[in-house]
């Protein structure tokens, strides 16, 4: 029993199989197979090679150069300030124009800090205390602003405060709800950005080539002035769905995203930069805690006796991060070939398809079945099984002539079907003619003469 299996598993793996055509006349089945292949070729043509351009050889590897400048004058006049101009020199950080700048909208001021001892500002709970045992001295108070004293300073039967050494008085003030540079929103930046394909050599800028000096101080970015790259901070803001001065109280983050999408089998004028404007920090959060951008920066000074001292400023504003992005492509026969070649490789799915409906879901699957599928063999292995059949014939006993005589007839219709099959392997038929004239042939029993 394991030899015959071991047997067949053997020859099955020495079969070959090769395709057979059948011409199928169904027009359901015809009409799915016509339309699976319509279905491909739109896709082949239409987003392959006209909205994804398969067509073309893409260089990805852009160079990218961008300059920033900030153009913008403010006037305020608060109690704390008083009337003070200012001027980009006051609220551009840094002040080099690069692809990440900041516009200072509002700020604390913690003016005339001076290295001394202090209480700490008891908005910091590990400064909290109930004795000097509870302010170690030499220890830092890690998210406040020094280092403690050892020193308690507390009232009667109240909670106290860690006496720290560090820069004082202590940032004691919240920040302004209203923005102390609201008239930033009217402040112009200049973002010139230039390009380059090192792959077809190709390079352009979001200028206009021009020569008018003018050019540049009169006009203002809009969708019929793509090449003047002057934009108004409150355009940003806006773009992205938020509000300037809410955005100005608290900060934020703004990407400004330069795309270019060159067809370079187009005129390179028809390669143009589009703006996409929108918010990077967290808009999810409302009035989290974690909203809004600030930073912490000091100005140093020297009093008339040689004393340091500072003016610690804590500032909000609104961070503008430029990114540039972009691909070039241009028609290229390689690219062509492997496309058109994977498009006719897909034709394949619809023959696939359809064979398996013809097979397994129609009503006459079992008649289409064996018209595709059929099974072919040798002459010798067809002579092999007549040879056992006329052995296992000859070892049963004879029961009468005439059973002998119609057992030779059988021999005699096999050998005749295997010479018709070891002709022509196009014709698989026996001629029926011949199977006609084989008649039985009677055999009369002998008369056993009893002298």
């Amino acid at each position: 029993m394991g030899q015959a299996i071991c047997k067949e598993l053997w020859e099955s793996l020495l079969d070959y199989k090769t395709e057979k055509y059948v011409v199928t006349h169904n027009r359901k089945v015809g009409l799915l197979y016509r339309l699976v292949q319509l279905s491909i070729l739109m896709y082949l043509l239409v987003w392959v090679f006209l909205v994804k351009k398969g067509y073309q050889v893409t260089d990805t590897s852009m160079e990218s150069s961008i300059i920033t400048k900030v153009k913008g004058v403010a006037f305020t006049n608060t109690s704390e300030f008083g009337e003070q101009i200012w001027d980009v020199a006051d609220y551009v950080i840094p002040p080099q124009g690069e692809n990440i700048f900041f516009i200072v909208t509002n700020l604390v001021v913690t003016p005339n800090q001076r290295r001394a001892t202090c209480a700490e500002s008891d908005r910091i709970p590990q400064a909290w205390c109930y004795e000097d045992s509870d302010c170690p001295p030499g220890e830092p108070v890690l998210t406040g602003n020094g280092v403690r004293t050892g020193r308690c300073l507390r009232s009667k039967n109240m909670m106290g405060i860690c006496e720290i050494y560090a820069w004082c008085p202590v940032e004691t003030k919240s920040r302004p709800m209203k923005p102390l540079l609201g008239a930033a929103e009217n402040f112009t930046v200049y973002i010139r950005n230039f390009i380059h394909f090192p792959r077809f050599n190709f390079s352009k800028s979001n200028v206009l080539n021009s020569r008018d000096r003018a050019f540049l101080k009169s006009c203002q970015f809009g969708p019929e002035n793509l090449y003047c790259p002057i934009f108004q901070l409150g355009y940003i803001v806006n773009s992205t769905g938020s509000n300037f001065q809410e955005l100005a109280a608290k900060g934020g983050v703004i990407g400004i995203q330069i795309m270019w999408d060159c067809d370079l089998d187009k005129a390179a004028s028809k390669c143009h930069p589009q703006y996409n404007f929108r918010r990077l920090d967290d808009t999810f959060s409302g009035e989290s805690i974690s909203s809004g951008y600030n930073f912490r920066f000091a100005r140093y000074y020297h009093d008339a006796a040689g004393v340091e001292f500072r003016t610690l400023l804590k500032v909000y504003g609104i961070r503008f991060v430029v990114m540039v992005n972009g691909k070039a492509g241009k028609f290229g026969i390689i690219p062509t070939g492997i496309n058109v070649a994977s498009g006719l490789a897909l034709m394949g799915i619809a023959s696939f398809f359809c064979d398996l409906i013809l097979v397994n879901f129609i009503k006459k699957s079992d008649f289409y079945r064996n018209k595709k599928y059929e099974e072919v063999r040798l002459a010798e292995s067809l002579q092999q099984d007549l040879a056992t059949e006329a052995k296992d014939s000859a070892e049963q006993p004879e029961t009468q002539d005439g059973n002998s005589d119609e057992k030779r007839n059988g021999c005699e219709c096999s050998q005749l079907l295997l010479s018709n099959r070891s002709g022509d392997s196009k014709n698989v038929n026996v001629n029926v003619e011949q199977m006609q004239n084989l008649q039985p042939v009677e055999v009369q029993p002998e008369v056993l003469d009893g002298s």
